[in-house]
C-alpha cells in the first residue's frame, strides 16, 4: 500500500526495483510533494499513472520470460546429440524445429522490446534472468554448429553473427555484476554459468570454421569464468539457504562447462585427448553423478521453464561421451553410456515440450512474478 500525504491509499500489486526484484504488499509511508510517490529508482509517478498501472494489465506479452531462450539450446543441442550418434536424418529435423522455434521466440521477445521497454530492462536488471539473455548467442552459435555439415557458409556468418553478440553480452553481463552492490546469496545459482558456458561453446564450430585465434579468445575467458563462478556457486549451495524452488533444476548446469569444455578442447587441439581433455570429461562425469542424486527431488518440484536446464547439459555430456569413445580405446565404457544418456536426453526433450505446451495451453507461463 503507497499511502500518499494528500490522497487516498492506492495498491500497488507488482514494485519493481532498480535491480529488478519484484516487491509485493509492503507499505511505503513517504513524505512526497502532493500526488506523487517516489520509486526507488528516483522517477516520481503521478497518484493517476499507479491507479493505471493497476486497472489496465500490461498483457501476457510484457511477461514473456528471457528463460525460453534455454530451451532452443536444448533443442539444438539435442540435435547434435543425434548427429554424434549417427542419426544424421532425424539430427536434421530436430535442428530444422529448433530454428523454427528460435524464429518465434525472437519474434516474440524482440515485440516485447519495442512495445514494453521497461520490462526488457527489469529482465536486464535482474540478478537471475540477466544471465538468461547470452542464450540468444549461445543458440546462434549452437545453430552454426548443426549447420556446418550441411551448409559451411551459412554456418559461418551465423556464428560470426552468434560470436559477436556472445563477446559484446559477456563483457555487458560481467559489467554488471561488477558494477551492482547489491547481490546477496539468494541471487546466484547455477545459471549465472549460462554466460561463462557460451564463450566454451564458440570454439566447437569456430575451429573447423577457421576462426581459430578468436575460438582460443572465447576458451580462455569461458575457462576463467567458469573456475571463478564454481567456487562463487558451490559455497552458496553449501553455505546458504537452498534455492527457491524455481531455480533447482538449474543445478544441471554444473555438466555444461566441463562437457562443452572438453568439446572445445579437443577442436582446439587437433582431436588429442591429452591429460587436460581427460580432467574436462571426468569433470562432467563427476557432476554428471551428482546431478542423478538430485533428479528425484526434482521431479517432486511443480513445472517451470526452469526446467529447461536439464535439456542442453545432459545433450552436451552425451555428445561428450560420444567423442571421447571415438578418440579413445575407452569405447566400451564410454560408448554405451553415450547411448544410455541419448535415451535419457531423449525422454528429457520430449517430456518437456510436452509440459511446456501444456503450459502454455493453460496460461500458466507469461504471468507477472
Amino acid at each position: 500500500m503507497i499511502k500518499s500525504p494528500t490522497g487516498p491509499s492506492l495498491t500497488v500489486y507488482t514494485y519493481v526495483d532498480s535491480r529488478g526484484r519484484n516487491v509485493k504488499g509492503h507499505e511505503y509511508d513517504i513524505p512526497l510533494r502532493p500526488g506523487t510517490v517516489r520509486t526507488t529508482i528516483g522517477r516520481q509517478i503521478t497518484m493517476t499513472e499507479i491507479a493505471s498501472s493497476d486497472t489496465k494489465p500490461l498483457g501476457k506479452l510484457a511477461y514473456f520470460p528471457v528463460g525460453f531462450f534455454s530451451s532452443i539450446m536444448g533443442l539444438y543441442g539435442t540435435a547434435l546429440a543425434f548427429h554424434a550418434a549417427g542419426f544424421a536424418g532425424p539430427s536434421i529435423w530436430i535442428a530444422g524445429f529448433a530454428t523454427l522455434v528460435f524464429a518465434c521466440i525472437l519474434t516474440l521477445y524482440a515485440a516485447k522490446a519495442v512495445l514494453h521497454p521497461s520490462e526488457v530492462a527489469a529482465d536486464w536488471n535482474h540478478p537471475v534472468k540477466i544471465a538468461f539473455f547470452p542464450a540468444i548467442s549461445i543458440s546462434l552459435l549452437l545453430g552454426a554448429t548443426a549447420l556446418r555439415g550441411a551448409m559451411p557458409d551459412i554456418a559461418a556468418g551465423v556464428w560470426i553473427a552468434g560470436a559477436a553478440l556472445q563477446a559484446m553480452l559477456t563483457l555487458a553481463v560481467i559489467a554488471s555484476w561488477i558494477g551492482h552492490r547489491g547481490f546477496g546469496a539468494g541471487h546466484l545459482s547455477p545459471a549465472w554459468f549460462i554466460p561463462a558456458v557460451g564463450n566454451v561453446v564458440a570454439p566447437i564450430a569456430g575451429v573447423p570454421l577457421g576462426y581459430i585465434e578468436v575460438s582460443w579468445y572465447f576458451f580462455s575467458v569461458g575457462l576463467l569464468f567458469w573456475v571463478i563462478l564454481l567456487t562463487i556457486v558451490i559455497n552458496r549451495l553449501v553455505f546458504h539457504e537452498p534455492m527457491a524452488a524455481k531455480l533447482r533444476p538449474t543445478l544441471v548446469i554444473l555438466i555444461a562447462p566441463p562437457a562443452v569444455g572438453f568439446l572445445a578442447w579437443t577442436q582446439l587441439n587437433g582431436g588429442v585427448v591429452d591429460p587436460m581433455a581427460r580432467v574436462l570429461m571426468h569433470l562432467g562425469l563427476f557432476f554428471t553423478a551428482l546431478v542423478v542424486t538430485q533428479i528425484p527431488a526434482l521431479l517432486r518440484l511443480p513445472f517451470a521453464l526452469s526446467f529447461w536446464a536439464l535439456s542442453f547439459p545432459f545433450a552436451a555430456m552425451t555428445v561428450a561421451c560420444f567423442r571421447y569413445a571415438e578418440l579413445t580405446t575407452s569405447g566400451a565404457v564410454f560408448a554405451p553410456l553415450a547411448w544410455v544418456l541419448l535415451g535419457v536426453l531423449s525422454v528429457i526433450v520430449v517430456a518437456l515440450l510436452a509440459r511446456t505446451t501444456l503450459a502454455v495451453l493453460r496460461s500458466e507461463i507469461c504471468l507477472p512474478e
